[in-house]
């Protein structure tokens, strides 16, 4: 049987001798009220304000969504310092993820970086002319190209991720290995009705 997390809420009950369960001992850690946060403030006011509604779902949503902001100022800054915007990075990575040579059609960049193709052909202009990625013709379609990652944006592409991976894990620092995986296991749950 695991040991309880110090900072689990939830009591353990112990068996008094008389087998029945003896009052719950509280776990060694910070005392809970110490560890509230925003949301908990939140939550108490609407259930406050609000006693016949059930708003749990504040709890794990409210702190997604406040969590994807510190994300999104943590990505800006990784990829800040390498001169990339956020959907520049988006589809140099989708380049670098396929593979040498780091090329793929603009339609299938499209499915991977969800924008319309007026936009993702303004991004590749762009991004062509900062020599990040280059147009070639498509041998399997003559009037097609294929958008080719450039040794510099390969360089750039690499380094921005680099940074993002460490930003990402200071905020994870807070989690156990095991705790990250049991987070990443409910997330996934929850997402995947979406991704299909």
């Amino acid at each position: 049987m695991e040991t309880p997390h110090t900072h689990d809420l939830d009591a353990v009950a112990t068996p008094a001798h008389n087998g029945a369960a003896a009052p719950a001992a509280p776990l060694p850690g910070p005392d809970p009220q110490a560890c509230r946060d925003e949301v908990d403030r939140l939550v108490e006011a609407w259930r406050h304000e609000r006693p016949d509604l059930d708003v749990a779902p504040l709890e794990v949503l409210s702190r997604v969504s406040r969590l994807a902001r510190h994300l999104d100022r943590a990505r800006r800054t990784a990829f800040a310092e390498h001169d990339l915007e956020p959907w520049e990075f988006d589809v140099l990575s989708a380049l670098r993820r396929a593979g040498a040579p780091y090329q793929l059609t603009p339609s299938k960049l499209l499915t991977q970086t969800l924008v319309t193709s007026g936009t993702m052909t303004n991004r590749i202009d762009r991004l062509a002319a900062k020599d990040l990625v280059k147009r070639l013709p498509d041998p399997g379609d003559r009037r097609g190209v294929l958008v080719q990652l450039s040794d510099t944006g390969r360089e750039r592409v690499d380094g921005a991720f680099e940074g993002l991976l460490a930003q990402e894990r200071d905020l994870l620092d807070g989690l156990s290995a095991d705790e990250r995986k049991a987070l990443a296991g409910l997330l996934r749950t929850l997402v995947l009705p979406f991704d299909n």
